[in-house]
């Protein structure tokens, strides 16, 4: 008998995905976990990997098609079937007499669990799969018998979007009653920890719903969903929670401009690529964090601690197509300026292609974010919450400077730091700043640090 093989559900909010492209071919054979096809949502893209053992019959989807979650998308079965959506028969044993929707709505009142347990709608296989994979039913949303059971699909589903956490976070998720599906982990390779529970808590707290607007005119509007969503909040929570202060220097980055045009001529050919400019200079940020890691530090979500994070994780904030994206470097200050640039461009791929995974994005310590490209001199980025600051970089352009008492042209660019005052005092901050303009007037430290 075949299995079918569905769009799962990837989020709370996520209703549809977009499908990005097919990863085998039509009639191969597959084993449990290999990767089948690739969909997009508004955060990120993700791997459907194959469910049973067989061999693999597509659906009559294309890349770029759009697909509610849940979709039925190929089978998994005999060599010589063919592709053919099925449904739940519906004679199918019950396990349990029929309740009405009041009862269903009882039964999932905290505190009868346990009951609504026992009285759900559930197939066998589905029982016997949440039972093993210590599943909740309650949990569960049911598809089968339109809507009113639970089948094995479902329980599929529902694991998909349950990341891994912590045992701390998981007792602490249970205790307030909210759910770990949906939660972006900080924690390495992106596991839930205690502070994004507490987060989560807090944020619920003090976000409160927006009143939607009514047209005005025939001006164009633009719905708040997808990425601009996710912006749109994050943004709201740091300034409506950091107390920002910024610092502006402008620097001589004369030797910064040198060193690239001398690195052209000796690695590019050895390394496959010219280091750019936010390939320096986020490795100078880097290498400042490490001596700096006050820097690289964020408040708890309880307001009670502030920690210093053991490891440099450099954000580098993208501008693509689908809106704001900040990958994340991971160890960055310990990279060589090779590994570094291989890295950051293998990002700047993703992003450009609507590629990058959660795992690309999550566990940043601090962002940066360059705007010189558009001719911008100096500016006030946005902390990227939690984290304790962020350093925006101007243009780098030439300017007639005083040097040793005479006027020189040099090639000059503005550094904005902005900074969490209730984490970081006004001093501190200014040595960080001070030690990242030394690093880009003499940049040759970048190859013996």
């Amino acid at each position: 008998m075949s299995e079918q093989l569905f769009i799962p559900k990837l989020g709370q909010t996520v209703e549809e995905v977009v499908l990005t492209s097919w990863l085998l071919e039509d009639g191969t054979k597959v084993d449990f976990g290999d990767p089948v096809l690739e969909v997009e949502t508004d955060k990120a893209v993700f791997t459907v990997e194959a469910n049973a053992k067989g061999y693999l019959h597509r659906g009559p989807y294309q890349a770029g098609e759009t697909l509610p979650v849940l979709t039925v998308v190929a089978l998994i079965g005999k060599a010589d079937e063919v592709f053919a959506v099925k449904t739940e028969p519906k004679t199918l044993e019950v396990e349990h007499a029929a309740v009405n929707e009041a009862e269903k709505s009882e039964l999932r009142t905290p505190g009868n669990e346990i009951e609504a347990q026992d009285r759900l709608f559930v197939s066998p296989r589905a029982r016997k799969l949440a039972a093993e994979k210590q599943v909740d039913l309650v949990s569960v949303q049911p598809s089968g018998a339109g809507g009113s059971r639970i089948v094995v699909k479902d329980v599929l589903s529902y694991l998909a979007q349950v990341p891994k956490a912590t045992p701390v976070a998981q007792a602490m998720a249970q205790k307030a009653g909210i759910s770990l599906v949906g939660l972006v982990g900080t924690g390495p390779r992106g596991i839930v920890t205690r502070e994004d529970v507490e987060l989560t808590l807090k944020t619920r707290a003090e976000v409160q719903p927006l009143a939607a607007s009514s047209a005005v005119g025939t001006g164009k509007q633009v719905p708040i969903s997808g990425k601009r969503k996710v912006i749109f909040e994050k943004m709201g929570t740091s300034v409506h929670t950091t107390a920002r202060v910024t610092l502006v220097s402008d620097v001589d980055s004369t030797e910064l401009v040198s060193l690239r045009r001398r690195l052209k001529d000796l690695v590019s050919d050895s390394w496959g690529f010219t280091p750019g400019y936010n390939e320096l200079l986020g490795l100078i940020t880097a290498r400042c964090l490490r001596q700096f890691p006050y820097m690289n530090a964020r408040v708890s979500t309880d307001q009670k601690m502030i920690e210093w994070l053991p490891q440099v994780n450099l954000g580098i904030a993208m501008d693509t197509d689908g809106g704001l994206v900040v990958p994340v470097i991971q160890a960055a200050d310990q990279k060589t300026p090779r590994e570094f640039g291989l890295v950051f461009r293998e990002l700047v791929g993703r992003a450009k292609e609507g590629r990058l995974s959660l795992e690309d994005m999550n566990g940043g310590t601090f962002t940066i974010t360059n705007l010189g490209e558009y001719g911008i001199d100096a500016f006030t980025p946005v902390i990227n919450y939690p984290e304790a600051a962020i350093l925006g970089i101007g243009q780098i352009k030439e300017k007639p400077v005083v040097v040793n008492g005479e006027v020189a042209i040099r090639s000059m660019v503005t550094l904005s730091l902005v900074f969490d005052h209730r984490i970081i005092d006004g001093a501190p901050a200014a040595r960080f700043l001070q030690a990242l303009v030394k690093m880009i007037e003499n940049p040759l430290g970048l190859f013996v640090g």
